[in-house]
């Protein structure tokens, strides 16, 4: 589906469509998986310490260190350097912040943000705009990407260790169904 026929397509009489197929069978109705949560520093050492100390006040969870795959002698980057730090938060830690981090950006996300296949990416310019969250002159300021994927029940099959098999495309979230369930479900206008 285009980018055009999406923002066309985005009324209430699809809307409706949407929602009465979820409500027809709940095995539709698409979900939050997951949440993940990453800051990408560009260097090693004192700043990315901080980088982290910073994502884990924020989500409550360790983050893990990202290691760069090649060398950029023009961004001062060698291969195998710690460069950045991501966070992935499931159930209700990923819905808390995923509310905080919606907040941050005025409940508001392009549909080019949106993907095909249910996901979503946005940022965050600066870690201060999430509500409650102080200025520290000592840490310093830091921006974010934060990318939401959205899963039916059922995709477990695609992971479980015993019998895996494929999620059929018919099965799989579309664009204007992650679309809805943003709308509809976590109040966000979609422009």
């Amino acid at each position: 589906m285009s980018q055009g026929r999406v923002k066309t397509a985005i009324n209430e009489d699809v809307i409706n469509d949407v929602l009465k197929k979820w409500s027809s069978n709940p095995m539709l109705k698409p979900k939050i998986a997951k949440v993940t949560v990453n800051t990408g520093v560009g260097e090693s050492g004192e700043r990315l310490q901080k980088a982290a100390k910073v994502l884990k006040e924020l989500t409550g969870q360790e983050p893990s260190t990202r290691y760069a795959r090649r060398t950029i002698k023009e961004f001062g980057i060698r291969k195998g350097e710690p460069i950045a730090v991501v966070v992935t938060l499931r159930g209700r830690r990923a819905r808390d912040f995923l509310e905080k981090a919606l907040e941050a950006v005025g409940r508001r996300i392009k549909a080019s943000s949106f993907d095909d296949y249910g996901n979503v990416s946005f940022g965050i310019k600066e870690h201060i705009m999430l509500p409650g969250i102080k200025y520290d002159p000592n840490v310093g300021v830091f921006g974010m990407d934060v990318a939401v994927t959205l899963e039916r029940p059922g995709f477990r099959v695609m992971r479980r260790h015993q019998r895996r098999s494929r999620i059929p495309r018919r099965h799989r979230v579309s664009k204007l169904e992650a679309i809805t369930f943003f709308i509809k479900e976590l109040d966000v206008r979609v422009m």
